[in-house]
């Protein structure tokens, strides 16, 4: 517990819990003249530099849902979920503040097209990896593409339209 606060309505002091921001990112698979690939997103907006596409879940949001949501937001990519590579929380991933980001595995056809917050989008063999890559995504990326896919390990359950239904609504639309 960090800071506090003062109630309004009866002036009584209560602390106040500074928590890390949920996150989602998705490593969508691709194939790129025989070798493995993923698809990045580079930044529009600080901190710059080429990212795995993903962003902050919303209020009502399940992580699986958040990280659909912005592989197609970041990407124009519709894309199937194969699984959980990991969850990542070191305080010092990201340079604004605390997150924590549950990262998963996708494939999707079609082509990817740069939206949202992203400048570009490309697709990178292992060898082929930008040198500015943001936040701690070249240490998740070393472990995609070491092997550590999540895939067998961590399936991702389904979303479909009754899980939808069962989790809050977002507040403000």
């Amino acid at each position: 517990m960090k800071g506090g606060a003062t109630c309004p309505g009866c002036g009584r002091e209560f602390p106040v819990r500074i928590a890390p921001f949920p996150t989602a990112d998705i490593i969508i698979r691709r194939v790129k003249e025989g070798e493995e690939a993923v698809i990045l997103v580079r930044r529009r907006n600080p901190p710059h530099g080429w990212a795995i596409p993903g962003g902050f879940v919303e209020y009502g949001e399940r992580a699986e849902e958040c990280a659909v949501r912005e592989a197609e937001e970041e990407t124009g990519l519709r894309v199937r979920l194969t699984g959980l590579l990991g969850v990542f929380s070191d305080p010092a991933r990201d340079p604004r503040f605390h997150t924590i980001s549950a990262v998963y595995t996708a494939e999707a056809e079609g082509d990817p097209a740069a939206g949202s917050d992203a400048a570009e989008v490309g697709s990178f063999t292992r060898g082929e990896l930008p040198s500015d890559i943001a936040f701690d995504h070249r240490a998740i990326l070393e472990e995609y593409f070491q092997g550590r896919r999540g895939v067998e390990r961590h399936p991702a359950p389904p979303i479909n339209e009754a899980s939808r239904r069962s989790s809050p609504r977002r507040r403000g639309g």
